[in-house]
C-alpha cells in the first residue's frame, strides 16, 4: 500500500470512527433527552472538574520525574521541566496524529537534552509496557468486583448458547494463534515476536534499574492520581457522586481502553463510558454528559499545557544555556 495513503488512513480512520460514534450516540436521543444532557452540563460543579484536572497534571509531573529513573542508567538526567514539557507535547500530538506521541517525546528530549533518540524511545516503550500491565491489573480488579453484575447483564441480554459459542470461538482462535506463532514465517509473526520481546524487555528493564523501588512507587502514584482524578470528576454531577467504588473502577478501565480506538478517545470515550454506566443502571444521558465533561476537561488541559510547552521549550532552554 502507498505510504502516503497508509499515513492518511492512520489519521482519517480513527477520526472518522470518533465522528461516527458521536453521530450514532446523539442520533438515538430524543429532543427531551438532548435537553437533559444540556441541563447536566449547565448544572455541573466545575470546581470539582478543575480539581480533577489538577490531579491529572500532578500525575504527569510524576511521570516526567519517573522517566529519569530509566534514563539515568544510560548516563542521562534531563531537567524535570524538559521532561514535563516533552510528556505534554506527546499527549498533544496524540490528539491530532494517533500513536505519534512516543516519537514526538523522544524527539523533544533528544533536541533539548541530547539524549539519543533510540535510547529515549526505548525507555518510553518500556514505560508504556509497565503502564499496560497496571491497566490490566485494574481490569482484573474491576472484573472481580463487578463479576456478579456483569454476569447477570450478559445472562439477561445474551442467550447462554451464544456465550458458550463465543467462549468456544475464543479458545479456537487462541489455539490458531498459538499455531501461527509456532509455525508461520510471515512478517506479521516477526512483528508480533518483536512486540512480545518488547513486553519482556520492558519488564526486565525495570528489574535491572538501580532505582526500581522508586520507579514502582511513582508508577503507583501515577495510576493512583489517574483514579483519584476520575473519582473527583464524579462529584461534578450530583447523580454520579454516589456511584460505588466497583462501578468507578470498571468505568475508569473502560474509559482508559477507549483511548486506543480514536484520537485520544475523541467520540469513543463518552460513548463507552456512557455504555458501561448504563449497565449499572445510570441513564445514558447522564453517562454521556459525564463522559464528555471528563474527556473535554482533560483534553483542554493537554491543549493548554502542550501548546504552552511548544512555546516555552526553546525559551526555557535558551535561558538555561
Amino acid at each position: 500500500m502507498n505510504t502516503s495513503l497508509t499515513k492518511f488512513l492512520k489519521i482519517a480512520v480513527p477520526l472518522g470512527l470518533g465522528i461516527f460514534l458521536i453521530w450514532y450516540s446523539y442520533s438515538r436521543f430524543s429532543p427531551e433527552q438532548l435537553t437533559e444532557i444540556k441541563v447536566h452540563f449547565e448544572n455541573a460543579n466545575y470546581g470539582f472538574v478543575i480539581l480533577a484536572v489538577s490531579f491529572s497534571v500532578l500525575s504527569h509531573i510524576s511521570r516526567a520525574y519517573r522517566w529519569n529513573f530509566m534514563l539515568e542508567p544510560l548516563g542521562y538526567r534531563p531537567k524535570l521541566l524538559n521532561n514535563f514539557m516533552a510528556v505534554y507535547i506527546a499527549y498533544l500530538m496524540n490528539i491530532f496524529i494517533p500513536k505519534s506521541g512516543e516519537v514526538s517525546r523522544a524527539v523533544v528530549i533528544n533536541k533539548y537534552e541530547n539524549v539519543p533518540f533510540d535510547n529515549a524511545f526505548g525507555t518510553i516503550i518500556s514505560e508504556r509496557v509497565i503502564d499496560v500491565i497496571f491497566l490490566f491489573g485494574f481490569t482484573l480488579i474491576a472484573l472481580l468486583l463487578q463479576f456478579d453484575v456483569l454476569f447477570a447483564y450478559l445472562s439477561e441480554n445474551i442467550p447462554a448458547s451464544k456465550i458458550v459459542y463465543a467462549l468456544g470461538g475464543l479458545a479456537a482462535l487462541m489455539f490458531v494463534f498459538f499455531l501461527f506463532l509456532k509455525f508461520s514465517k510471515s512478517k506479521l509473526k516477526q512483528k508480533l515476536k518483536q512486540f512480545f520481546n518488547g513486553l519482556k524487555d520492558g519488564v526486565f528493564s525495570v528489574l535491572k534499574m538501580k532505582k526500581k523501588r522508586a520507579f514502582i512507587i511513582h508508577t503507583f502514584i501515577i495510576w493512583g492520581l489517574y483514579l483519584l482524578s476520575f473519582y473527583t470528576a464524579t462529584f461534578a454531577l450530583e447523580e454520579t457522586s454516589t456511584i460505588s467504588i466497583a462501578t468507578l473502577i470498571i468505568t475508569f478501565v473502560v474509559g482508559s481502553f477507549s483511548f486506543a480506538f480514536t484520537n485520544s478517545g475523541f467520540g469513543s470515550y463518552p460513548f463507552f463510558v456512557a455504555g458501561i454506566l448504563a449497565v449499572f443502571g445510570i441513564a445514558e444521558t447522564l453517562g454521556t454528559a459525564f463522559g464528555w465533561i471528563v474527556w473535554t476537561s482533560n483534553i483542554a488541559s493537554i491543549i493548554f499545557f502542550g501548546g504552552l510547552s511548544f512555546f516555552m521549550l526553546p525559551v526555557y532552554n535558551k535561558l538555561k544555556k
